[in-house]
């Protein structure tokens, strides 16, 4: 007889917000529920997804698939970003520093949950603008996407890595 385990995923979820949205139709009021999530492998891929549904659980599944559509590999310097960027998404926004080794994920909200999961150890953030959770949630994904490796600037420019800084 065969045994049906469940299969460990590579990614961790993180639930951002629950929050219960109505929709007036004529006989009355449709309740959902809205779920934002973060999804990454802490190696450098994250993905922000939303799921609704009538109830949490099933939200939160569709919220799960609908953040793995979504993924982005993010180019990491060591334990930190390789340069300052500044992500826009609507009236959010959301500017981020590199930091030494050992200052930790300065972020407040959604932005720390995408970091974290993205595998940045290191960075200093701030919010400017809105503060809906899922615009900063994506405002730090177009910032995190924005992002280039040095490796990929010198390749682009036909330069060498050192010669980048001189």
């Amino acid at each position: 007889m065969a045994r049906f385990d469940t299969v460990e995923s590579e990614f961790q979820e993180r639930v951002i917000q629950i929050r219960r949205v109505t929709k007036v139709v004529k006989g009355g009021k449709r309740m959902k529920f809205r779920v934002v999530v973060v999804v990454g492998d802490t190696q450098g891929r994250v993905g922000v997804g939303i799921g609704k549904a009538a109830e949490i659980p099933n939200a939160v599944r569709k919220g799960i698939e609908d953040a793995k559509k979504s993924l982005l590999t993010v180019s990491l310097s060591g334990s930190t970003i390789p340069h300052e960027v500044l992500g826009k998404l609507g009236a959010g926004k959301v500017f981020l520093k590199p930091a030494v080794p050992g200052t930790g994920v300065i972020a407040g909200g959604s932005v720390r949950a995408v970091l974290e999961l993205a595998g940045v150890k290191d960075v200093l953030s701030k919010s400017l603008g809105s503060n809906n959770a899922v615009n900063m949630a994506k405002a730090a994904l177009v910032a995190l996407n924005m992002l280039k490796s040095p490796e990929k600037v010198a390749s682009n420019r036909g330069k060498k890595i050192k010669e980048l800084w001189s």
